[in-house]
Order: structure tokens, then sequence, then C-alpha cells
């Protein structure tokens, strides 16, 4: 799938990246930039075929289907499509703020599409974000673009590099620009805490914390980083990136959005860190990390040791990819999460 989703019979598969917030998060659901990398780790939905009764099949169960609600929420925008046996697997750990849900969603939305004769990336792009908006009631576009697109992405309402597309918001008034920037070819390590965050609920209590007087002045702040964040990304400069990051997480610390956790994994890293990060809404989840060149093992090594779980990860090239029949790529990067979203 290149800038199409193509038409497709069953049975097929469609994976899709996930993704790290490197400047941003936040203050993009308040019309500002976040800069976005889609990871090398991915998450597969299998579309084996029709189910034998009335009801979805998924991972084996009809009872799943109930439980998931970005599984709910596509499957309600396309009606026509009738009960399928779906699978998923996943290589993003569930809640770790690495975009599971989004990859998750945007391969079942692809994979609809396929099935009803086909779409343009940018429906792709608007569906995937209706829908995951949809089952959280909250958010942006953030996450779904990267799964569509891969790559680095910025996303907000004024941005630099290659514009894909634009997306209203779901009130028909806010308008987010996604435009592509050039992958610097890095290794990014990524620590996940083992603890599960709660978008939903981290999204509202920062948005309180920015009705405070001081809110749009730290809006301002960190839309600053972003700004810079993307010329030092074009520039390649690892050490600007680094620092912005660094300057980034004290803006996050001041939202309110850290966990012991995450603050133990940010320490460990300390020396072999150029700059270190949360990634996502926080309150849990996974940190990001740009390290020293040459010391992307240390920092991963460092994770380890305090309890963490370690990623070694580049930018995915490629967005969400149909894979035709008899071709069944496994998913890459963390430990198998059979039930993504």
């Amino acid at each position: 799938m290149s800038e199409e989703v193509p038409a497709c019979g069953l049975p097929f598969v469609v994976n899709a990246p996930g993704k790290a917030i490197l400047f941003g998060e936040h203050a993009v659901v308040h019309g500002r930039t976040a800069i976005v990398l889609a990871l090398d780790a991915r998450t597969e939905v299998g579309f084996r075929g029709k189910a034998g009764g009335t009801r979805t099949v998924y991972n084996g169960s009809t009872e799943l289907p109930r439980a998931n609600p970005y599984l709910q929420e596509a499957l309600s925008r396309h009606p026509s499509v009738g009960p399928l046996d779906l699978y998923v697997r996943s290589g993003l750990p569930q809640a770790s703020g690495l975009g599971s849900s989004a990859a998750f969603t945007v391969s079942l939305t692809a994979g609809l599409l396929a099935l009803e004769g086909g779409a343009s990336r940018l429906r792709l792009a608007e569906e995937s974000f209706r829908t995951e908006r949809g089952a959280q009631g909250v958010g942006s576009p953030v996450d779904t673009s990267a799964a569509v697109a891969g790559g680095v992405l910025a996303v907000g309402a004024k941005t630099v590099g290659d514009r894909l597309w634009e997306l209203p918001g779901t009130d028909g008034t806010a308008l987010w620009s996604v435009a592509r920037l050039p992958d610097p070819g890095w290794t990014w390590v990524v620590g996940f805490t083992g603890v599960a965050k709660d978008t939903a609920t981290v999204v509202r209590r920062v948005g309180e914390r920015l009705r405070a007087p001081d809110g749009p002045q730290l809006l301002d702040q960190i839309e600053s980083v972003s700004s810079r964040g993307a010329r030092a990304l074009l520039a390649r400069d690892r050490r600007e990136v680094g620092a912005l990051m660094n300057e980034n997480q004290r803006l996050l610390l001041e939202l309110g959005i850290s966990h012991p956790r995450l603050e133990s994994l940010l320490k460990s890293v300390g020396e072999h860190a150029v700059g270190a990060k949360i990634t996502g809404a926080g309150g849990g989840g996974s940190v990001l990390v740009l390290p020293k060149e040459g010391e992307e093992v240390l920092a991963g090594r460092a994770i380890s040791r305090v309890g963490g779980v370690p990623f070694l990860l580049r930018v995915a090239a490629s967005g969400a990819t149909l894979v035709p029949p008899g071709e069944r790529p496994q998913a890459r990067g963390a430990p198998s999460a059979s039930q993504a979203g």
C-alpha cells in the first residue's frame, strides 16, 4: 500500500507502526504542534475470512470484540462488511504510550476500506482518527497519522516540512496539518515502565491544569520547543534535539503527568543520553531516549537494571501496509501482545 488503500479480497493482512512523541504531547490537543516518530515495531491485523456465525471472531473469540472499543467503533462504521474472522499480533505493549491502539485502529480500518473497494490514504487518516477518538472520547490525530504515514511527522495548526494532508477536528472547526520531516537515521531507545497509562484521564487532568492563569504561557513554551525541534531535525543536529527533549521534559513536569517509575527510568539513562523525556500521555507508559552515539545498548541496559523494558528502535520507513495472501511477516519490536488496542 503506497499512496492508496487498494481493494482486496479475503484473506489478507494489514500492519501499521507504533509511535513515540518526540515533542509537544498534550499541547497538540490544544492546537499546538507535536513532532512524532513512527516506530519500527508494528501491529498486524489478519483478515482470515468471513465469520461462520453472526458475530465477528477476534483471536478465536466472539466475546473479545465486545470488550474492545476500537474494534466496536470501527465495525460500526462499516456495517456492510459483515462479521469477520480476525486475528491480531502486536509488537507493541498495550497502554504503553507507544501507539498500540492507533496501530490496531489503522490496520483494522485499512482492511475494512480494502474490503469496501479501497480508498485514498487521506480517507484512511481521517477515518482512523475519528474511530480512535470515538473510542477514547479525547485526543488528536498524532498517533493515527504516524501509523498511516510512517516516518517523522509534524502535526498541528502550523507545521514545517512537506505537507501530506489536513484533518478537520471532530467538531468541524479545528484543523490539523500533517507534514513530513526527514528521518535523521538515529537509533532511539524506548523504556516501558510496565505501568499502564490512562490517556483519557490524563488528558482531562492536563486540560484542567492548562486552564490556570499560566496555562497559555506553558502552551507557548511547548510550541516553541516543537518548532525549534523541527528545525533541529531538519539540520540533523543531535545535540540540539537532545537539549530540546530535556527542555520539553521540564515542561511536562509542570503539566503534572509524571510517575515515580517514569522518573526512575529517566534517571537511569542520564550518563548515556543526549536527551530523554516522557513520551505520550504520561502517568505511566514509556520514556523516549536519544542516546549518545554508540551508547544505545548501554542506555537499554540501564533501563533494564531499574526494572524497565527497553527497546532499541529506528523510525519506521513505511506506514500502514497491506500484505497480499501468502505473505505474513511477523510483527517486530516488543514482546507479543495478542490483543492490541
